[in-house]
């Protein structure tokens, strides 16, 4: 097997990793009230599965991670140039981004160290203390809340299957639980980037929040609303994990190049 199969092998692995962390997200708040992230929801796993389930999870979220990365480096899933290209691909790295830093949190997890701070408020904390951290705070509030605003237009129009294998595309269990999920999804990331860019102007990291504080947010039934499209969202991404088409990454030519050969 080469790199490229390997590689997408972890990376539909990734997927159905992804799914079911907001699967455990949505039943957390559905049958306990209780608000997760999808890091509090990786420790919910690691506790419940225990320690093969954590290296499977990390083994798909480090395939995944990279994966998104090439694509905002390489363009491979073919956004094209213009600024929509554009900005896909920037989601892209930071998608990327984000799957690394709770791949790495896996490993912690299976060296049995746990994490008992907040990711948002210890990076907006962080961002605070650097000259202008305020206006930084604040413009990554407004950048996520655009994230937010863009996947609402996802689930609007379905844009997001044009990934799928056309006779899935067509299926209406992936159009809704699709559209059902990109909404609210959407609707976690506005109210996540109104808290960031409140905790810019106030300049006080515990009023950031990521995706278990927005849920914590949300009064009641709303949040068990957008708790069952979360719910969506994970069956979404195990129907990606399977028949999302996925485009080659250049990983031989990757390495070959980074060894000389």
């Amino acid at each position: 097997m080469d790199a490229n199969r390997r590689l997408t092998m972890l990376t539909r692995l990734g997927f159905a990793t992804r799914g079911l962390l907001y699967m455990i997200i949505a039943v957390l708040v559905i049958r306990a009230g209780r608000a997760e992230s999808p890091s509090g929801a990786l420790q919910y796993a690691a506790d419940g599965g225990g320690r093969w389930l954590l290296v499977v999870m990390a083994a798909g979220l480090f395939g995944y991670s990279l994966w998104r990365l090439a694509d905002a480096a390489f363009d491979i899933e073919r956004h094209g140039s213009g600024r929509k290209g554009a900005v896909e691909r920037l989601g892209a790295g930071i998608s990327g981004a984000v799957h690394v830093l709770l791949g790495w949190q896996a490993v912690r997890l299976l060296q049995g160290v746990r994490s008992a701070s907040d990711g948002t408020q210890e990076g907006t904390r962080t961002a605070l203390q650097l000259p202008g951290g305020g206006t930084l705070v604040i413009v990554a509030g407004m950048v996520l809340f655009g994230v937010g605003i863009f996947q609402l237009l996802r689930a609007v129009k379905g844009s997001f299957l044009r990934h799928l294998e056309p006779q899935v595309a067509r299926q209406p269990w992936a159009q809704w639980s699709g559209r059902a999920g990109y909404a609210a999804r959407g609707l976690v990331f506005l109210v996540s980037g109104f808290l960031i860019a409140k905790a810019g102007f106030v300049e006080r990291a515990d009023q950031a929040g990521g995706t278990g504080e927005a849920l914590s947010w949300l009064s009641s039934p709303l949040d068990v609303l957008v708790a069952i499209g979360l719910f969506a969202f994970g069956l979404f991404s195990l129907i990606e994990a399977r028949f999302r088409m996925l485009h080659d990454v250049p990983v031989d030519g990757m390495v070959r190049r980074a060894t000389g050969g």
